[in-house]
């Protein structure tokens, strides 16, 4: 049976009313979907000094100035890092270039798209209790060297610079001691003889006198002499996945991390210091002797030096057994296109 005219009129507000939630609903989900939302990036261990763009530019304002909510979190070890970002658990992860050469040969799309660093940024000290037998890479047969985990940056690194010396990587043991008060902790208790870290770590060590440095890699000079060339390490990279349906954010990420560079390389390490938190600076006057030191290290304008994805392939290829034989597009592992973007 038809309904009335009558029962028609009473139908209809209700009509209205369920049509009108209805577009309502669908104009929120519609500005929820244009909105940018939070961008979780994971950084190998946000006190080290090489990865201090990560902090310095949240300090800055300039994630908020490019209309970005980022929420940073740590993770000691850059490994680990990386797991996280392959899971979704992240959006990007602030580490070392060389995660999406080895990420290719498994598969895994990842690019940098910001690079912080030209050099490593990375030291191999020595106790000083071992200074005496140790003088160089070539003495490291039958030692115990730290590093911050298996499978991490620092285990390739330090493979490459032993193996330079003729040393294969079972001649001598590798303890993951992570980085920071857990690294100096295994140097104060001799669980390792020597090992790689970064700054503030070495400035620490070098204060109180409990490791010498055996091979420096903060500097362009330093890291050309133990490794050929440029080695771009920390940097901010996302998977490839993320970067197609997020340029916009991609774009001001790069810019506000560009920012950052450009900071750094036109103030001192004292202003640099200031700008960072107090929690992170436990001893402020050695604090800023470590950034002095590691000042060289970073990029001008977070863009990948020229000669460095080639450099971070060779020494991958010749202890990494993911990418060691295997083919390697380089121009997929990274990207300067959100970095120049206009």
């Amino acid at each position: 049976m038809q309904p009335t005219s009558r029962a028609l009129r009473r139908r209809l507000p209700a009509v209205a009313i369920a049509c009108g939630l209805l577009a309502g609903a669908a104009l929120q989900n519609a500005q929820a979907a244009d909105a940018p939302g939070k961008i979780t990036i994971m950084v190998g261990g946000i006190t080290k000094l090489i990865y201090l763009p990560a902090k310095l530019t949240e300090q800055l304002g300039y994630f908020k100035d490019e209309g970005l909510d980022v929420e940073l979190l740590s993770q000691p070890a850059g490994v680990d890092a990386e797991n996280e970002l392959l899971a979704g658990a992240v959006q990007g992860v602030v580490g070392f270039y060389d995660h999406t050469i080895d990420l290719q040969t498994k598969g895994k799309d990842v690019k940098a798209i910001a690079v912080f660093g030209q050099v490593p940024g990375e030291v191999e000290v020595v106790s000083s209790k071992s200074a005496d037998t140790i003088k160089s890479m070539a003495d490291v047969k039958g030692k115990t060297l730290g590093v911050t985990g298996l499978g991490s940056s620092t285990s390739f690194l330090t493979q490459y610079l032993a193996g330079q010396h003729g040393i294969a990587s079972t001649e001598y043991t590798m303890l993951p001691v992570g980085a920071d008060a857990s690294f100096i902790a295994a140097i104060k208790q001799t669980r390792i003889d020597a090992g790689m870290t970064t700054e503030p770590t070495v400035s620490r060590l070098l204060q109180t006198g409990d490791a010498k440095v055996l091979v420096d890699m903060r500097t362009v000079e330093g890291t050309r002499a133990a490794l050929g060339g440029t080695y771009p390490a920390a940097s901010l990279y996302v998977q490839d996945a993320w970067v197609a349906s997020h340029k916009a954010e991609a774009t001001k990420l790069a810019h506000a991390f560009a920012r950052t560079m450009e900071f750094i390389h036109t103030h001192s390490a004292e202003d640099i210091a200031a700008k960072m938190p107090a929690d992170y600076q436990k001893d402020k006057a050695l604090y800023v002797t470590a950034l002095k030191a590691s000042l060289p290290m970073y990029t001008a304008d977070a863009k990948m030096p020229a000669d460095g994805p080639a450099t971070v392939l060779k020494v991958l290829s010749a202890f990494n057994p993911s990418v060691k034989g295997k083919h390697v597009d380089l121009a997929r592992t990274y990207t300067n296109e959100f970095v120049s973007a206009k």
